[in-house]
């Protein structure tokens, strides 16, 4: 199918969230319309930040309350769009039903358009790289588009905390089986790896385990990751541009899904760390590590290191059609900082002899 046109318009769900509200912000920066679809219109806390971008004043940016669990929410908000970036978190992943229940009524919207020809599903690395048994990450370490969990598995399931991984790739399908199906309009996946960068409203901060973990450690206490999972991160702000440019590329195809990360890995304490090299006039006191595993997981922390350690995340593919160019990892932590504390307000633990300025 074709992609959007320059200048066109573009729904957006999930626009009050940290991802949706930077692919919101990135839209009108590139000249694009833009129907931020957020879950209350009205509720200022979450959408004032919108209502202070520029094009919100002219007309060019609207807002538009849609309830992702209501069918039938987007109907008129399609009407009329080029493309639709799909970004909003559904109620729970953990029934495989639902999810594919609201996939099926967001289709039905943009069929019912009859003028969207691109659809931008917001997926996760999880859909890449999440496995119930960590030996298949032994079996197969190169971690890339066509790589998907070992679905066969049968301890693959909710219960065993593989609901978010499974409800994504849920999703894939759902929409790029659709897409063929009708064939007016296409449907790409963006699976992006963990985003850090700055918040753009206060209410951010708890609306994404990265930002979130930063402000902890903050606050002065963190937390080990689970499995001892490394951060692989892609910064918030490049994650947005990925969307924008399969929007608009030439060389994508319906049912094709693209990993969005800057290649950076780093362990959970040296992200803590980091917040005082990065920004050592703020004088970070930087807290001990809490480590709430059981001691049967404890005693394999260098095993599980290990063999994250051994894994090739890549994202080949999306470079061979965008021309993106990822922020460092550093970028994107002094940036998340400075933003939860400018935005945010969030008093972080000093040294003594430190203090935030007035």
């Amino acid at each position: 199918m074709a992609p959007v046109p320059k200048g066109g318009t573009i729904a957006v769900t999930g626009s009050a969230g940290f991802i949706g509200g930077w692919v919101v912000r990135k839209l009108l920066d590139k000249g694009y319309r833009v129907r931020a679809c957020v879950r209350d219109a009205n509720d200022d806390t979450k959408v004032g930040f919108l209502k202070n971008m520029p094009g919100y004043a002219t007309g060019r940016l609207t807002l538009h309350s849609a309830d992702l669990d209501n069918a039938g929410c987007f109907d008129e908000i399609f009407a009329g769009c080029h493309g639709v970036c799909h970004v909003s978190h559904v109620s729970t992943y953990d029934d495989p039903a639902y999810v594919q229940g609201v996939c099926d009524h967001i289709i039905n919207s943009v069929n019912l358009s009859g003028t969207v020809s691109r659809l931008i599903v917001t997926s996760s690395i999880a859909a890449v790289i999440s496995e119930v048994d960590i030996q298949e990450l032994v079996k197969r370490p190169v971690c890339y588009e066509d790589r998907y969990p070992d679905e066969q598995n049968p301890k693959r399931t909710p219960e065993r905390g593989q609901g978010y991984s499974m409800g994504k790739v849920i999703a894939q399908r759902a929409f790029s089986e659709a897409a063929e199906k009708n064939g007016t309009w296409d449907a790409i996946t963006c699976c992006p790896a963990d985003n850090v960068g700055p918040i753009l409203s206060a209410h951010q901060k708890d609306m994404g385990p990265w930002q979130h973990n930063i402000e902890t450690m903050l606050l002065g206490k963190y937390y080990q990751n689970g499995a001892y999972r490394p951060w692989m991160v892609v910064d918030v702000r490049d994650d947005a541009e990925c969307h924008i440019g399969l929007l608009e590329s030439v060389n994508v195809a319906n049912g094709e899904r693209y990993i969005a990360w800057s290649t950076e890995m780093r362990n959970v304490e040296d992200i803590c760390a980091d917040i005082d090299r990065l920004l050592p006039e703020l004088g970070f006191a930087v807290p001990e590590i809490t480590d709430p595993f059981p001691e049967r997981i404890q005693a394999r922390e260098a095993e599980l290191r290990r063999i994250w350690a051994g894994i090739e995340l890549r994202n080949d593919r999306i470079r061979a059609v965008l021309p993106v160019t990822f922020r460092p990892m550093d970028e994107s932590v002094r940036d998340c900082v400075e933003s939860l504390i400018n935005v945010a307000g969030v008093k972080p633990v000093q040294r003594e002899g430190f203090s935030l300025q007035e």
